[in-house]
């Protein structure tokens, strides 16, 4: 692996970081676009290796600090986590059998479906303060 190769995979890990940090989005949207783009990596390699670099700083140095900040919904993440898990499986199973231009594809939608989303139709909804938690969506936490 040459010097350049190593400064360029730092910086962007970096930049996903920063933007994860920030926004909440898994890195996803930053990694495999880079790793096609600069590296010249296939839609399945890209997703595999960005799901490999997400899993340890993510799933706990990031949870540390939001943990550590009272901003963590413990049940409704633990329900989360169930669910991720079992798509996760089911969804690189059955992605490897796509070919590369499907998967391209089905990524390049999802990006821009939440593109459009976040610029056009995101509208601020009023939150608890105290939970953090959307007011509509509260309709577990009145059952406690």
């Amino acid at each position: 692996m040459s010097f350049t190769t190593i400064i360029l995979l730092l910086l962007i890990g970096f930049a996903t970081g920063m933007l994860s940090s920030m926004v909440g989005i898994g890195g996803g949207i930053v990694i495999v676009p880079a790793l096609m783009l600069i590296f010249g990596f296939s839609q399945k390699m890209a997703q595999g290796t960005s799901l490999a670099m997400l899993l340890p700083p993510i799933g706990i140095l990031g949870v540390l600090i939001y943990h550590k900040s009272g901003n963590v919904n413990w049940q409704f993440a633990i329900l989360l986590i169930i669910a991720f898990i079992l798509g996760s499986y089911f969804g690189a199973k059955w992605v490897q059998g796509l070919n590369t231009l499907t998967v391209k594809r089905i990524f390049a939608v999802f990006m821009l479906v939440m593109a459009i989303k976040y610029l056009f139709l995101d509208k601020p909804k009023p939150t608890d303060e105290k939970t953090n938690v959307p007011i509509k969506t509260k309709v577990e936490n009145t059952s406690a």
